[in-house]
């Protein structure tokens, strides 16, 4: 697999698999609209984050992606990142592609002098929280609230 950042030729196949991604979380639902919309806003300019994909270099195939978005933490004074998004396509998982993906987007964090790495994941979702943990993750003490500012449309 190779690790790269999205373009926008790969803009199409990454909402598929944000489709897949949604169709299984309790909080989100697709909507291929909006995930164009924030694909491009993210991949258009630059500051916002960075899309990662693995790509199957035989097929030329994106067999998963996922999204590191920047933001700064005030009370460590440093760019922080938000990881999101992490999908692997069902016919290539447990094959090491998701903790290629992340390794990818710690060192890329690193490289860039982030200071912390968070991502949200679903309460009951064991799995992923096992491996997130195999990944160098912690569970925080925080607790996650939302409030929506406008109707999603």
């Amino acid at each position: 697999m190779i690790i790269r950042s999205a373009t926008l030729d790969d803009i199409d196949r990454c909402i598929e698999l944000l489709i897949c991604l949604f169709d299984q979380e309790a909080e989100f639902s697709p909507n291929p609209a909006r995930q164009r919309k924030g694909l491009l806003m993210i991949i258009q300019d630059p500051s916002r984050g960075t899309i990662l994909v693995a790509e199957d270099p035989k097929r030329g195939f994106i067999a998963g992606m996922t999204v590191l978005l920047y933001t700064v933490s005030t009370a460590l004074g440093r760019k922080v990142a938000l990881l999101e998004d992490l999908i692997i396509d069902p016919a290539y998982r447990s094959q090491g592609i998701g903790t290629h993906l992340v390794t990818h987007a710690i060192h890329l964090a690193e490289n860039e002098g982030f200071a912390r790495i968070t991502l949200l994941t679903d309460k009951d979702n064991g799995t992923a929280q096992d491996f997130y943990q195999k990944q160098g993750f912690t569970r925080s003490g925080m607790v996650v609230f939302r409030r929506i500012i406008s109707p999603l449309r």
